[in-house]
C-alpha cells in the first residue's frame, strides 16, 4: 500500500511512516504541509491513503481535507490529530474523511486503521468520547491509561510492564486518579470509571 503522511512535526511524520513501513509493509511518502502534500499527489499519482495533520500549514480547517479529497481522485484521505474532539471527528467524516486518527495510536492500531480505511471503511477511535469525559474529571492521558489497566483487572506490576514504566510510578498515578475521582481504592475507581463512561 502507498501512503502519504503529511504532518509539520518531523518526528511525528517520520514515526508514523516508520510504523507503516516496518510493520505494515507500506511504502510511505512524506510532506510537511498541505501544499507539499498536494504536490506529491500531483507528481506521484493518487495514494492508497493520505493522512493529513489537521493543524499543519495550509489546512485551513477542513478546507484542506476537501482539496486533498479532490486531488487524490476519490481514494481515502484521513485526518491525523494530536488532540481531537468527537465533534471534530464527526465533522471530518461528514466532510468525506475516511477516518479520524489520533497520533497517539499504537503502531499496531495505526496499521490496522490504515488497512481498514484502504478497504473503504471509516475509522473512528472508540476512545475519543472517553478521553473527553476523562478530561472533565481532570484525568491526564497517562492516568486514563492506568485506569484502563485497573478496569482490565491488571496489577500495578502488569500495568507498569505494559507501559514500560516503574511500578512506583503506577502507584503514584493510581493514587492521583483515585483522588480526582473521589475513589476509596482501586476497585472503587474501576466502578466509578465504568459508571461515568470513562473506560
Amino acid at each position: 500500500m502507498r501512503v502519504l503522511v503529511a504532518d509539520d512535526h518531523d518526528l511525528v511524520r517520520e514515526t508514523i511512516a516508520a510504523y507503516l513501513e516496518s510493520e505494515g509493509g507500506a511504502r510511505a511518502s512524506l510532506a510537511p504541509s498541505l501544499t507539499e502534500a498536494l504536490e506529491r499527489v500531483a507528481a506521484e499519482g493518487a495514494f492508497d491513503l493520505v493522512l493529513l495533520d489537521y493543524n499543519m500549514p495550509g489546512m485551513d480547517g477542513l478546507r484542506g481535507l476537501a482539496r486533498m479529497l479532490e486531488a487524490n481522485a476519490g481514494r481515502p484521505v484521513a485526518i491525523l490529530s494530536g488532540s481531537g474532539t468527537q465533534t471534530l471527528a464527526d465533522e471530518a467524516v461528514a466532510s468525506g474523511a475516511a477516518g479520524f486518527v489520533p497520533k497517539t495510536l499504537s503502531s499496531r492500531a495505526m496499521i490496522a486503521a490504515a488497512r481498514l480505511m484502504i478497504e473503504g471503511q471509516v475509522f473512528l477511535p472508540e476512545t475519543l468520547e472517553q478521553e473527553e469525559e476523562a478530561q472533565r474529571y481532570g484525568l491526564s492521558r497517562r492516568e486514563t491509561e492506568m485506569l484502563r489497566g485497573i478496569c482490565a483487572g491488571k496489577s500495578n506490576k502488569e500495568i507498569a510492564r505494559d507501559h514500560d514504566i516503574q511500578e512506583v510510578t503506577v502507584k503514584l498515578h493510581v493514587r492521583t486518579l483515585s483522588r480526582k475521582l473521589g475513589a476509596r481504592n482501586r476497585t472503587h475507581a474501576a466502578m466509578i470509571a465504568r459508571d461515568r463512561g470513562l473506560i
